[in-house]
């Protein structure tokens, strides 16, 4: 777990033993069985998550029926908003699968800020990556039709195809089951 974690660092920042050892003595790491809710609506939580292993799921409950919004597989890292604004959260976040995590407070966030300075160039890259690419992701899903949205998915993240149920899948594409089984078989007979 730690070398996966210690690999994608490396990629930003490079660590000296005594740093690794230092952000190993903080506990961060998790598993997590699928089915698993992190975060419910409503609760307040310093968590933010970081997935070495696994995917998990963000989404709403409206009228009873879940909404999801957002995938995060390996390499993703999640800071809800209710970790950031001490507020109740507006969201569930499950775990769909097995999952390996780090899971860190906002508080040790600070804690690392201050003992390491140089993870806050690492954090602010990776914070300007995630906002170019959630506002590229979301200006496609608002002019992109439910079949277009699903090559996309086919194109960007073929995983996620084979590892998360076809109805949050569909829940994702904003469109309900049905439809993704329809609008599949209509690729497959294009294909044909």
């Amino acid at each position: 777990m730690q070398d996966i974690l210690f690999d994608f660092i490396s990629k930003y920042i490079s660590l000296t033993e005594d740093e690794k050892n230092e952000i190993l003595s903080f506990d961060i790491f998790r598993s997590v069985k699928k089915g698993t809710i992190l975060l419910k609506e409503g609760q307040k939580s310093k968590d933010e998550y970081f997935v070495l292993k696994g995917c998990i799921r963000k989404y709403y409950i409206i009228d009873g029926e879940e909404k999801t919004t957002a995938f995060f597989t390996e390499m993703d890292a999640l800071t809800p908003h209710c970790a950031i604004n001490n507020t109740p959260s507006d969201y569930f976040v499950s775990c769909v699968e097995d999952t390996i995590l780090t899971v860190a407070s906002t508080d040790l966030g600070i804690e690392l800020f201050a003992k390491f300075p140089k993870f806050q160039d690492m954090c602010r890259i990776l914070s300007e990556e995630l906002v170019a690419k959630q506002q590229i992701n979301f200006d496609e899903f608002k002019i992109s039709s439910p079949e277009q949205r699903y090559l996309s998915l086919i194109q960007k993240r073929p995983d996620l195809i084979q590892r998360v149920p076809q109805h949050q899948l569909a829940s994702f594409l904003g469109i309900k089951p049905q439809s993704l089984s329809r609008l599949r078989a209509r690729i497959v007979e294009k294909k044909n």
